[in-house]
């Protein structure tokens, strides 16, 4: 992987990072590798997530998805790092990236045309909660499973279950005696797209997942106590230091359809690792090209708080541009689409320090396993940096807890101190008309 942070020095952007400032912010760096890794000599939690690389063991996955390797599809029951990393994985390593379905949500419309729209007895399912106990997720499952046992398909034949060592999705697997995969042990969802949690779909798929833990362990050998000499570092300390100075949006834009999910992913690693304490980024998600043509506007005439992260490979397959026979076109005669999105890529990264706004630049070789395990390996090591760097708690989200013990009020009828909250809540609504 590769990095370049020259377009968000104070030389080239405002806000931008001074050489000084980031000279002495490597010393911080420093000292911050040091914990992080003592953190993972000793497993500790969050920490032992850099560990998985080495310690995910792909036969053992390989072997618990076997009998439905033939699936022609999977659909992933799961929500936010239960789904993630393995959505992120398919769509950008599966020959059919619409092989892979992820219920994540519970809109009842969306649940249903998406069952609707799969051959059941064709389709693994993956189930994923570390609790067993996940709202969500278990709402979505029993709606799953009822949808094949009405269908006439054996559902206990058709599913593969990553979940802890109790609770009640433990309990129905060890009663069906489903084949089961751990979640790791003090790795939080979001950091656990390189585990049982993010790699089941992909391994049914077809996909190299010892491919994707090479390419992390890649990165893990890449970790260095210096920022310039570290990719996963350099990007991690700019984006806390660009913070520092005012951009407090970090807007992902890759430039490959099929990385599209990894700006989801991105963002739910770092809004709910780094969102604390009054501080941390707030993740925006963007397509190149795409949204050169709906955002661009924004960044380069908004607000000075944003920095713009590109993402792309360097090495791609290609489509040639037919002749367009047509002289305002003639541009294009001889050019091919990968060209072309390459040209984009480079005009929309140079517009930014021309409009004196800042970017970083994130380059893996190919879009392949090691190559996105690298890259997926290294945001996750550069979170941790930021959250180290901004002593903030980066392995928990008590925000979130709240939003979760208030659903399960609501849904049990009880009275707590989160739904006195929801009934207490200001009120001013537009649009009703009021019984007099």
């Amino acid at each position: 992987m590769h990095v370049d942070i020259g377009a968000a020095l104070a030389s080239a952007a405002d806000p931008g990072v001074e050489r000084a400032t980031l000279d002495d912010l490597d010393e911080r760096v420093a000292a911050a590798h040091k914990r992080i890794e003592q953190g993972r000599d000793d497993g500790e939690f969050g920490y032992a997530s850099l560990n998985l690389p080495e310690a995910t063991d792909a036969e053992t996955i390989r072997d618990a998805v076997a009998p439905v390797a033939d699936a022609d599809s999977v659909i992933t029951v799961g929500i936010g790092g239960s789904a993630l990393g393995a959505k992120t994985i398919t769509e950008a390593l599966a020959e059919d990236p619409d092989s892979h379905v992820v219920l994540d949500n519970v809109d009842p419309e969306h649940v249903r045309r998406t069952l609707d729209g799969l051959s059941l007895a064709d389709t693994a399912i993956n189930v994923v909660s570390r609790s067993g106990t996940t709202a969500e997720t278990l709402a979505n499952f029993l709606v799953v499973r009822e949808a094949y046992e009405d269908r006439g398909v054996d559902w206990t034949e058709r599913i593969v279950v990553t979940t802890g060592e109790s609770g009640p999705l433990r309990a129905l697997a060890d009663q069906h005696d489903l084949p089961t995969l751990p979640v790791p042990e003090g790795v939080p969802g979001r950091f656990s797209a390189l585990s049982a949690v993010g790699l089941v779909p992909p391994a049914i798929l077809g996909i190299d997942i010892e491919g994707l833990l090479t390419g992390g362990q890649t990165a893990a050998d890449d970790l260095a106590p210096s920022l310039y000499d570290s990719p996963a570092y350099a990007y991690g300390a700019m984006a806390y230091a660009l913070e520092e100075e005012g951009a407090t949006v970090n807007a992902v834009m890759p430039y490959a359809e099929r990385l599209e999910s990894f700006g989801e992913w991105f963002a739910q690693l770092w809004a709910e690792s780094l969102g604390k304490d009054g501080r941390g980024q707030t993740p925006a998600r963007a397509l190149g090209a795409t949204d050169q043509h709906s955002q661009l506007q924004l960044y380069r005439a908004g607000h000075r708080d944003k920095v713009i992260t590109f993402v792309r490979p360097r090495e791609r397959a290609d489509v040639a541009i037919p002749d367009p026979d047509h002289e305002d076109l003639s541009y294009l005669a001889g050019t091919d689409l990968g060209g072309l999105i390459d040209a984009e890529y480079e005009a929309t990264v140079a517009s930014l320090p021309a409009a004196d706004r800042p970017a970083l630049e994130v380059e893996i070789d190919r879009l392949d396993a090691e190559n996105l395990g690298e890259l997926l390996y290294a945001m996750e090591a550069a979170c941790v940096l930021v959250g180290e760097l901004a002593e903030v708690e980066t392995f928990t989200q008590p925000a979130v807890e709240w939003g979760k013990n208030a659903t399960r009020a609501l849904i049990r009828g009880e009275s707590t101190d989160e739904t006195a909250v929801i009934d207490e809540r200001e009120r001013l609504r537009i649009g009703e008309t009021e019984s007099l």
